[in-house]
């Protein structure tokens, strides 16, 4: 099972495998078909709550880490996951997001989760 991390807008590698953009918005400026993203599943994004307190600087990474896994057990949000871990276990699958942090952000708690 491989998961990467990416930015939206890095140029589309062959070793990507399967894109799947985790904003849930589209990245601004960026013409779809460049995205190249194979999935899209909205539900899998932090709440508009939570990305607006962690973006305020409210808590640290690991504070909103947990509540955002808290959100991913919810069970729409946990469908979604298990769809994306089974894309991962048959190939590579690249989370793109066009947030600049991708080390402590909602991409690199997802491919946590998907590669445990």
């Amino acid at each position: 099972m491989s998961v990467r991390v990416r930015r939206v807008y890095e140029p589309p590698e062959s070793e990507d495998g399967v894109r799947v953009l985790v904003d849930r918005l589209w990245p601004r400026g960026l013409a779809k078909d460049a995205a190249r993203v194979d999935e899209w599943p909205k539900g899998l994004t932090p709440s508009t709550e939570l990305r607006r307190w962690y973006h305020a600087g409210e808590g640290s990474y690991e504070e909103f880490a947990r509540r955002y896994e808290a959100e991913l057990a919810e069970p729409e949000a946990a469908e979604l996951l298990d769809r994306v871990r089974e894309l991962a276990g048959q190939g590579t699958v690249t989370l793109v997001t066009a947030s600049k942090n991708l080390q402590e952000g909602h991409a690199a708690v997802l491919a946590r989760l998907l590669q445990s």
